[in-house]
């Protein structure tokens, strides 16, 4: 009898290490978020978007947010919350210019369950050189 309890338990382990890796395959082959423009189809590198970093403590968000590049980025911090009654919060957008840094900070009542940003170009893209303009 004790036999067959360690191999239902062994059987049990194994199923649950397959359906993680299982998951892990399909989250890591789920399609990037839409929120950030994708880069130039003409292989140049992108020169917009502010680098970020969230950090949850508890029920509070605060994310933090450098651009290294020469266009303006207009950045937001969305949090959503765990509960089904807590009230789930997008912040005001925030102008990161070139050589910038921001902090942005949000909150949920009770346990975060996930943040982000989300990237938009708050000024025009610049001309390219040798067209001409208007």
């Amino acid at each position: 009898m004790r036999a067959i309890r360690r191999g239902t338990g062994a059987l049990a382990s194994v199923a649950v290490l397959l359906t993680g890796v299982a998951l892990a395959a399909e989250v890591r082959a789920a399609p990037a978020p839409a929120g950030r423009p994708a880069a130039p189809a003409t292989g140049e590198p992108e020169n917009f978007g502010a680098s970020c970093r969230t950090d949850v403590e508890g029920s509070r968000v605060t994310a933090h947010c450098q651009n290294p590049y020469p266009r303006t980025d207009r950045v937001r911090l969305h949090v959503e919350c765990e509960q089904w009654w807590d009230v789930d919060t997008d912040s005001a957008p925030v102008d990161v210019g070139p050589a910038d840094y921001a902090r942005l900070t949000g909150r949920c009542w009770k346990e975060v369950r996930s943040a982000w940003i989300t990237h938009q170009p708050a000024d025009p893209e610049p001309a390219a050189p040798g067209s001409s303009g208007p």
